[in-house]
């Protein structure tokens, strides 16, 4: 039962940053309730989602990129990160009188903080209330992770083989001062803390501003379900991001297709991609009857609930914890831990009963509908926004 009305004024709202369709599917639900709501945000590299207002830098052929780092290493200036502020200081009657101003990340556009911290300046200057959204790794959520608290963590690859620091530069740079002081002061200045799932709750749990998770939103009138059909072969795919690879633990499951394809050659058919496009991706999704996502998270990625809502059987973060959370009875994704063999069985367990997969798959959708129905994610958002 949804309701369509709530006893919230109606709110101009600005969403700054954009990562894997969330603040899209947010907006989709807060105009959908009446509200005015714009997004200022570079795009997300490849997967290009769409924006209001698209800043971003110039910097992307190879050589301007070499021409850009040869000027940071004589100068320290950085290009990218000056063009970008430029760009939103040019444009920046468009970002002016709204109620809400949510940022994505505490890094939203991705530049190095003390241009960051200018626009998040301009911001708080120019708008009513601040919330930041937590849905990706930030200071806090990776100083939490480096203390090991966590039984695994996206870090784990890191920790196992120093090697690795450069694919995880991005991660580890949170750690370096100038990231933390923009962190500390976004949170001194802003209304409240929003997680998104249960990998960045439990590390805000207990923080003075922390204001409590929000269901990521899905906008399920998007998303077609469409019940399993097995006929003939047991379809599985895994997709491939070259820049989170160590982070989503694909090394896990390239390793368990190996053995699944020696055992099930006759009964199975695997797709593998690498760094295709959002709609190709979700091509490949909906061909499929088996997603393979993530190891390393004990709750679903943004992507995962999207192929959960099509009635996929998607292995990722399915831990205790999340199920404690929603006090679910039911399996509604498989939980792949960093560990081939329990990932080999579970996925034999699945072509050898095919069945589950019938059942899992309407769960799934039940799960999605239930938790992550797009109008009442925007709705907690909404009460949370009034009240703090």
């Amino acid at each position: 039962s949804l309701s369509l009305t709530t006893n919230v004024t109606f709110m101009k709202i600005l969403l700054v940053g954009e990562y894997s369709r969330l603040h899209n599917s947010l907006k989709e639900a807060l105009i959908a309730l009446g509200h005015e709501v714009k997004i200022v945000a570079q795009g997300d590299g490849f997967k290009k989602y769409p924006v209001d207002y698209y800043i971003n830098y110039s910097f992307h052929s190879f050589l301007l990129r070499k021409f850009k780092v040869l000027v940071y290493k004589l100068t320290s200036i950085d290009l990218g990160s000056l063009e970008i502020y430029l760009k939103f200081f040019l444009k920046r009657k468009y970002f002016k009188n709204y109620d809400i101003v949510q940022l994505i990340n505490q890094s939203s556009f991705g530049i190095i903080p003390n241009y960051e911290r200018k626009i998040i300046e301009f911001l708080l200057k120019n708008n009513q209330k601040h919330f930041l959204l937590c849905c990706g790794e930030d200071s806090k959520i990776v100083e939490f992770m480096s203390d090991r608290s966590l039984r695994y963590s996206v870090l784990s690859p890191y920790f196992e083989d120093k090697s690795l620091e450069k694919d995880y530069s991005f991660l580890l740079r949170y750690l370096k001062p100038s990231y933390k002081e923009l962190y500390a002061f976004i949170i001194s200045k802003f209304s409240g803390i929003i997680a998104s799932d249960i990998d960045y709750h439990i590390p805000l749990n207990g923080e003075s501003k922390y204001l409590g998770l929000v269901p990521n939103p899905i906008n399920i009138d998007k998303v077609n379900y469409n019940s399993i059909e097995i006929n003939g072969k047991i379809k599985i795919f895994h997709g491939i991001n070259s820049k989170s690879k160590f982070k989503k633990g694909n090394n896990f499951f390239a390793d368990t297709l190996e053995i699944i394809q020696s055992k099930y050659a006759e009964k199975i058919e695997i797709k593998t991609t690498t760094d295709i496009p959002y709609n190709e991706y979700i091509k490949s999704i909906q061909e499929c009857h088996i997603l393979l996502d993530q190891v390393y998270g004990f709750d679903q990625g943004y992507n995962a609930l999207e192929a959960m809502a099509m009635g996929k059987v998607v292995f990722t973060g399915a831990e205790k914890e999340f199920a404690n959370h929603y006090k679910l009875t039911k399996t509604v994704a498989i939980n792949a831990i960093p560990n081939v063999s329990d990932i080999v069985t579970k996925l034999s367990d699945l072509i050898e009963n095919p069945e589950k997969i019938k059942e899992i798959s309407q769960n799934a959708r039940a799960f999605v509908e239930k938790e992550h129905h797009y109008i009442k994610s925007a709705e907690k958002y909404l009460e949370l926004w009034q009240n703090n």
